[in-house]
């Protein structure tokens, strides 16, 4: 059980990982996997469950009318490290990470924001 909502962990294929970012596109995973393996981090990546279908709604269907399929929903991806002391946002805040090109990992590049990190200025001095 999470200390609380910004430290959880759970089990992804078996193993016990802390959570670095639930419900994410390919091309979220495809930036985070190779970042965080930069940082000397074994990253483990699940498909997420896919949320469960609402009950459809009381209408009248006319036998001519064909009925209307609801496209699935986009695939998402679970993404976890198997170091269960791994928190994003303390990991983030307190500069541990670091690009590919040496620089610290920000908020905006975190965030994808920003193409390269600016890590000149800590988060908490105006620009």
């Amino acid at each position: 059980m999470a200390i609380n909502k910004n430290h959880e962990f759970e089990e992804l294929d078996g193993v016990k990982c802390a959570i670095v970012e639930k419900n994410v596109s390919q091309q979220r995973v495809d930036f985070l996997k190779p970042l965080l393996e930069f940082n000397k981090y074994t990253v483990i990546v699940v498909a997420s469950p896919l949320p469960k279908a609402a009950a459809p709604a009381a209408t009248a269907v006319n036998a001519d009318t064909p009925v209307e399929a609801t496209p699935p929903p986009p695939a998402t991806y679970t993404i976890g490290v198997t170091d269960v002391t791994f928190n994003p946002i303390n990991a983030i805040f307190g500069r541990a990470l670091k690009t590919p090109d040496g620089h610290i990992v920000t908020p905006a590049y975190w965030q994808q924001q920003e193409r390269i990190s600016r890590d000149d200025l800590p988060y908490f001095v105006k620009k």
